[in-house]
């Protein structure tokens, strides 16, 4: 199979710098406020995407090193196989993150609830459709098993103490 090439649209900012103090996930990181910048020749799909409230980030996990097949997750103890955790460490090392779309200024969107490293590079945006992307009666496999408040362990101390 041949190589697939991905175009990067924009570049996402956010105040964090360090993977060790970011996120594991945007439902942690307590309105976490960041910008989607998208490249000008783009600007242009961002058309009516002002009346949506989340949207879904797909990008280019850039600092990832390699990749493992099992790895062990951010919470938990156990090593998992890399496609049942979210580790950037990947055979394709892509990212996704629902956020919350506050303001379109521009080519420049205005989110919150970010869970991504200042800097990352872009590679789509969708727009989250309740009606399309809800779902009843879902398992989450292992994590099912974990406690709310250990996932809340995990989040950077700087994020807890807002």
């Amino acid at each position: 199979m041949a190589n697939i090439t991905h175009t990067p649209i924009g570049v996402i900012h956010s105040p964090f710098t360090d993977p060790a103090d970011t996120p594991i996930q945007g439902v942690f990181a307590d309105g976490a406020r960041g910008e989607v910048e998208v490249f000008l020749e783009y600007a242009d799909g961002l058309r009516d995407i002002d009346g949506f409230s989340h949207l879904i980030i797909l990008y280019h996990f850039h600092l990832a090193n390699g990749y493992s097949l099992i790895s062990k997750p951010f919470m938990g103890d156990n090593e998992k196989g890399i496609f049942a955790i979210r580790h950037p460490n990947r055979p394709n090392p892509i990212g996704i993150s629902i956020v919350r779309l506050d303001h379109v200024r521009g080519n420049v969107l205005e989110i919150s609830d970010i869970d991504i490293l200042d800097g990352t590079p872009l590679l789509d945006i969708k727009p989250f459709v309740h009606q399309f992307d809800h779902r009843a009666d879902i398992q989450s496999g292992w994590v099912d098993d974990q406690h709310v408040d250990e996932i809340g362990d995990k989040t950077p101390r700087r994020l807890r103490a807002r």
